[in-house]
């Protein structure tokens, strides 16, 4: 017997925020407003950060109306699960990720999965996703590619794994894909630059979609020779040796 959706439970909607701030209207999509004011309930990453978000869509939200339950990389399976009966008693929720698309470098995928095995439809909503948005305009290998999350804090566990990620690179023609926390930016391309093979390019992808968005992709004998700022700029690595 085919098993099918439950017409009577609610929805769970992904729902992209943006990845720099005052830039809803140039990376929503059209129908996001409209939808996301019809939800009361929600799984966030930051209860702050989703609060000032829906505030910022001026779409007449009562946020003080609004459930939150939090969705971290703390969260207990358990306390995630709550929100399941609550779909089953017809209610939609939306998951917000603090930036970009939930379950992309995101605990999103958690709910996601719970939903799938209690037979809830999940509808992924268009939005931006820095990851993406740096390997589109690379002009590396879109075909053959890894995203990595974040590179080890260890100097010499980096070296290590940014080494491996080149050789496997080159040898698959993989575009490897990384990210790090804003302010350790710097140390991590300078261990970049001294460590892996001059032809081996690189793209850089800072405050993608912001004021100050900046893509260059230059080998790395290239880039010894430019001067870049990348410290507290949220920003996207992408590492290509056969290019």
């Amino acid at each position: 017997m085919k098993e099918s959706l439950n017409n009577d439970y609610g929805y769970l909607y992904i729902l992209p925020t943006v990845i720099s701030e005052y830039t809803n209207a140039d990376v929503l999509p059209t129908n996001y407003v409209p939808l996301i004011t019809n939800l009361t309930h929600f799984l966030v990453e930051d209860i702050r950060t989703a609060r000032r978000f829906l505030a910022s869509l001026k779409a007449n939200i009562i946020i003080d109306n609004l459930s939150f339950i939090l969705l971290n990389k703390e969260s207990k399976k358990e306390e995630i699960n709550k929100f399941i009966t609550d779909i089953k008693n017809g209610i939609s929720f939306g998951i917000l990720s603090e930036a970009g698309c939930p379950g992309i470098a995101d605990p999103g995928a958690v709910a996601v999965k719970l939903a799938h095995e209690n037979n809830i439809k999940v509808i992924p909503i268009v939005g931006p996703s820095a990851i993406f948005l740096g390997l589109m305009a690379s002009g590396f290998n879109g075909q053959n590619f890894e995203f990595h999350g974040y590179l080890p804090i260890d100097k010499t566990e980096r070296i290590k794994i940014l080494l491996k990620l080149e050789s496997e690179s080159k040898l698959k023609n993989k575009t490897q894909i990384w990210i790090e926390t804003p302010f350790r930016n710097e140390s991590l391309f300078e261990d970049v630059l001294k460590n892996c093979h001059p032809n081996t390019h690189i793209c850089i992808a800072k405050d993608l979609t912001g004021k100050n968005e900046m893509i260059k992709t230059k080998s790395i004998k290239e880039w010894k020779n430019l001067e870049i700022e990348l410290h507290k700029t949220p920003t996207v690595f992408l590492l290509n040796a056969l290019n």
